[in-house]
């Protein structure tokens, strides 16, 4: 696997979380496999490749992918807006959460925790969503730029919704920091769209 491959897999999860949010947001309905995928992510620490991050396969990535292609493609009849929207807000966030020593600090220490009830629970059960989310409002969720969620205020409105929201919103800044980590950078999306998409559609079709 090429370096721009493990680069677009952690991408293809940023873009993976904002699906889910966005998806959730409108319908109340989410693949669990994939919130399992991503929940896990958060708790794997010195992954051997980019893809045991994800489980060892990125089968619950595919939509993340899609999202991506159609982002850089710009193609309006199939661009995602909100999620590209959520996605990119993401990028911006773990960039500001990087420069934050004292909140990485905690992180780490309240995902031990998390851990723990991983292997109590399971990765989707609703203290481990809840633990999640609550990390999410009490780190990122205190940066001046918030993530404006847009869906039906009935399903927005629903505490284990709006935890399990955070919870991917959170997911998505750990996958917004590994792609970084693998030396991808926001001018790749504007001036490297034909290459990505080079070594993007073999990953879709997969």
């Amino acid at each position: 696997m090429s370096p721009t491959q493990e680069q677009l897999i952690a991408l293809g999860a940023v873009f993976e979380s904002a699906v889910l949010v966005d998806k959730l947001a409108r319908t109340g309905q989410v693949s669990e496999p994939a919130v399992a995928c991503l929940i896990g992510s958060l708790l794997v620490r010195n992954p051997p490749g980019t893809l045991d991050v994800y489980g060892g396969s990125d089968l619950n990535l595919r939509d993340g992918y899609r999202a991506l292609v159609s982002a850089l493609e710009r193609d309006p009849a199939s661009l995602q807006r909100d999620p590209l929207r959520y996605a990119l807000a993401l990028l911006a966030l773990e960039r500001q959460l990087n420069k934050r020593d004292d909140m990485l600090q905690v992180m780490g220490s309240r995902l031990d925790q998390v851990q723990q009830q991983v292997e109590h629970f399971g990765p989707t059960h609703e203290n481990v969503i809840a633990n999640c989310g609550s990390l999410y409002q009490d780190t990122i969720s205190t940066f001046r730029q918030r993530i404006q969620v847009q869906g039906d205020s009935r399903h927005l409105q629903q505490a284990n919704n709006a935890a399990k929201i955070r919870a991917l919103l959170l997911a998505g800044i750990r996958s917004a920091r590994l792609w970084r980590q693998l030396g991808g950078h926001r001018w790749q999306l504007v001036f490297s769209r034909s290459k990505l998409l080079k070594e993007l559609y073999p990953l879709l079709r997969g």
